[in-house]
């Protein structure tokens, strides 16, 4: 999905760090805040009337997870699309991943706890471990036995060979899991449009801070643009497999 990977430039990113650390800075110190000062604003009292308590509750919670769960995948489309640096991609991507593992559940309890909002943290460990730490170590064995066996072509091959699976399998989750929820998208397309204010407001807002922060960094486009996009995107499967596990499919 992504432009060709040069695994042995990987080592000199280092050299350019401000995009990583303009990534790692809105992912984890800003975009969970605001989603969630938003999510408490809009449901506790812009559509205070409108929304009652609980479910009220339920959408913050939502907008939380939703927040704290930064894009990894689909980063590889969007760095495509903006003709952006696929090493560099990988690393932020990758770095993300790292740090997800640690701070997801953490950060996800206490923005929560704050809503007054109790989440068991199980349940959050357990969908980081399910959803993020064992594909990144599927990943990262597969890599080093693809290498030891057959050198670095072997792994440029595999991953040609990925490409039209990897976006079959996106798809196919987007469908499944708006095709489950097909009766309350129809039957409450009012609860749908109010949800839909404040993520609209967080993503252009999240977009517009990353633009500009790129441009006074004076980070080049093939940095710049997938980075804004990493920050403006969501890990919408681990934010819905976890609001599965705490309220259910409904």
């Amino acid at each position: 999905m992504m432009g060709q990977i040069d695994f042995s430039a990987i080592k000199n990113i280092g050299k350019n760090p401000q995009g990583l650390l303009l990534t790692i800075v809105i992912n984890w110190l800003i975009k969970p805040f605001t989603m969630t000062s938003l999510g408490w604003l809009f449901f506790n009292f812009i559509f205070a009337d409108l929304v009652d308590p609980s479910s009220a509750q339920e959408y913050i919670a939502g907008m939380i997870l939703l927040g704290v769960a930064p894009c990894t995948a689909i980063v590889f489309v969007w760095s495509q699309l903006t003709k952006g640096d696929p090493n560099y991609t990988l690393v932020q991507v990758s770095v993300n991943d790292v740090i997800m593992i640690f701070a997801f559940a953490p950060i996800s309890a206490f923005l929560l706890g704050v809503s007054d909002i109790q989440v068991p943290w199980e349940t959050l460990l357990i969908s980081v471990l399910l959803y993020v730490l064992l594909p990144l170590i599927a990943g990262v064995l597969t890599r080093k036995i693809l290498n030891n066996r057959h050198g670095e072509l072997s792994l440029q091959h595999l991953l040609s060979r990925l490409k039209s699976w990897s976006v079959i399998g996106l798809l196919a989750t987007v469908v499944l899991l708006f095709g489950f929820q097909a009766n309350t998208i129809i039957s409450e397309p009012e609860t749908i449009g109010l949800i839909a204010v404040p993520l609209i407001i967080q993503t252009y807002a999240i977009f517009i801070i990353a633009y500009f922060a790129a441009k006074w960094m004076k980070l080049p486009h093939n940095i710049a643009a997938p980075a804004c996009l990493i920050r403006t995107s969501n890990f919408f499967e681990l934010a819905v497999a976890v609001a599965i596990s705490l309220f259910g499919l409904h």
